[in-house]
């Protein structure tokens, strides 16, 4: 019923009568329009049940930290952990019979995953018909099936209008069902643009700001912008982040391609080989090192590309490697399946590259670095690659993935994650041994937390922490599939998946939203996290200017020479 319509209706009656129906009646058409968002969920507030309690004690699991794990009881109250230690007695709460209580015996009890990387309810390359699948409830609620509890997605300018671009965002993350954060994204440089960058960091807590060094002629930077916007962010201690692959020459590939005959998925990886991910990382490496403020690189996808980052870590640079789950457990094969609908649901840049790489990729997150590299040792903490692992998950149907169909150029680039992130780290690294418990919390939640300066609120099970946390059961197995999957996509690169370790309950917020194969999402509960400004990865950076200023040796001071 329209807003008119209910007007009119209400002149036929008067007083307050009238305007107690026109509330009712106007609210009643917002809530429903509302849920709609939540179709297909059981959403709490519209039609679903609530009767998760505010207090719950989880008794008997291993406690995992990114630093410790031990058998404890977890107690949560009003959204907070309020205690960890060995056996707490519900007895001893003193709150009566509403404390929930959870038998963890031989699971594991985690951090809520936190993924560092993501793009819902997004216009690919600025487009309405191809914005993103999955927007702020979907995707989120995807996220809470699979145990991420929190995830930082990449605000888009309006206009090159970062105030725009986050008004924008604000809007779209009203449906929320869990914490988000936002990176920002700089597509040009003008001084609207870095007075706009003080405004994010001092005044709406972001704390990173993202530069492509691909997809030229649409958001693509170049040399000059990129030092501008590193100096920005080193002066308000923000993170730079960088999508590394060599726009002008991927543009040259991808013509070469078309000029062959090769219009097909194929044709994108070929386009953009990983000597063009390695020349731009190793090009935004030295720029930022030229500047000295720490660099994090997004979705690093190949052996190149890594080596790169592993010099940097050989010198000493503060540079951050970030590999995607798409990257470790997958390979091009699906780019050349006969299917188009197949092989275009694998196109994503950079690309996912030949087996070899994701093998080395799993080794450098098991080992810090690719082998033949030396390691910085951990107590420094200035340089990583594979203390996280996120998604960049960006998800689009098959209906427009095939708007390429005969042109790879026109394929959306995308792949979804947010849901499998969490059990495909733990079938890969943990349960073949690769990696440790608590290098898994160290990955999944507690070193995003750290680098974008939300630990120990977020990342931690630890008393004060938000009671964000997941309870794993390692002895059972979880299948992939685009049957079951909680995002909207009708396609998954994982289908068919089967691992061991499963994610058995989800809290988040102190209430529990996934249980025995049900997810129960409070819609529109999320909360925008701000996140401060001066990392860890900041520590010492005056002192290294300090130093680097009194190594000139100049100016020389000279004498002229008399007339």
């Amino acid at each position: 019923m329209g807003f008119v319509n209910l007007l009119t209706m209400a002149k036929r009656f008067s007083g307050i009568i009238a305007i107690l129906l026109l509330l009712r009646l106007t609210t009643a058409a917002a809530s429903h329009e509302f849920c709609d968002a939540g179709m297909g969920y059981n959403v709490v507030g519209c039609g679903g049940s609530d009767s998760s309690s505010r207090r719950i004690l989880i008794k008997g699991g291993t406690v995992v930290n990114a630093h410790h794990q031990e058998v404890a009881d977890v107690y949560i109250d009003d959204g907070i952990i309020a205690d960890v230690k060995p056996n707490i007695k519900k007895s001893h709460l003193q709150v009566g019979d509403e404390v929930a209580v959870i038998d963890a015996t031989g699971k594991f009890v985690m951090p809520g995953g936190i993924d560092p990387h993501t793009h819902l309810e997004m216009e690919f390359m600025g487009t309405d018909s191809t914005e993103t699948i999955d927007d702020f409830f979907s995707g989120q609620a995807a996220a809470l099936a699979g145990g991420t509890t929190m995830h930082i997605d990449f605000v888009m300018p309006v206009n090159g209008s970062l105030s725009l671009g986050f008004k924008a965002y604000v809007e779209k993350a009203k449906k929320s069902c869990m914490d988000y954060g936002f990176h920002m994204t700089i597509t040009k440089w003008d001084d609207t643009v870095a007075r706009e960058m003080e405004i994010m960091v001092k005044e709406k807590g972001i704390n990173s700001f993202k530069f492509f060094l691909a997809y030229k002629g649409i958001v693509m930077i170049n040399d000059e912008l990129l030092l501008e916007g590193l100096k920005k962010c080193k002066s308000l201690g923000a993170l730079a982040m960088v999508h590394a692959e060599n726009g002008d020459a991927v543009f040259e590939g991808q013509k070469r391609m078309i000029e062959l005959g090769i219009t097909g998925p194929e044709g994108h990886a070929l386009s953009r080989p990983p000597l063009l991910e390695a020349e731009a990382t190793a090009r935004a490496i030295r720029l930022a090192g030229f500047i000295n403020t720490p660099l994090y690189i997004v979705h690093v996808m190949s052996i190149d590309a890594m080596e790169e980052i592993a010099k940097a870590r050989k010198l000493g640079q503060r540079v951050v490697g970030e590999p995607v789950v798409s990257g470790l457990v997958l390979n091009d094969s699906g780019l050349w399946d006969p299917d188009f609908n197949i092989a275009a649901k694998f196109v994503m840049s950079p690309p996912i590259r030949a087996p070899g790489h994701g093998r080395a990729l799993q080794a450098a997150v098991s080992m810090g670095v690719l082998q033949g590299f030396h390691v910085v040792p951990e107590n420094t903490g200035k340089s990583a690659f594979g203390k996280l692992v996120g998604t960049d998950h960006c998800t689009f149907n098959s209906t427009q993935k095939a708007f390429g169909i005969d042109d790879f150029r026109k394929i959306p680039n995308g792949v979804n994650g947010i849901e499998e992130r969490m059990h495909l780290v733990w079938d890969t690294m943990v349960a073949s041994g690769k990696i440790s418990v608590t290098d898994y919390v160290r990955i999944t939640s507690t070193e995003c937390a750290r680098i974008f300066n939300i630990y120990p609120k977020k990342g931690a099970i630890l008393p004060g922490s938000d009671a964000d946390i997941i309870i794993l059961n390692p002895n059972s197995s979880f299948q992939i599939s685009s049957n079951s999957h909680h995002s909207r996509s009708d396609t998954n690169v994982y289908e068919g998946w089967i691992g061991k370790g499963k994610v058995e309950i989800t809290i988040v917020g102190g209430r529990i939203v996934w249980e025995n194969n049900e997810l129960k999402v409070n819609l529109g509960s999320g909360k925008y996290i701000k996140m401060p400004p001066f990392n860890y990865l900041f520590d010492g950076i005056e002192k290294a200017d300090v130093s680097y200023i009194s190594s000139l040796r100049a100016p020389v001071n000279r004498f002229k020479a008399m007339q």
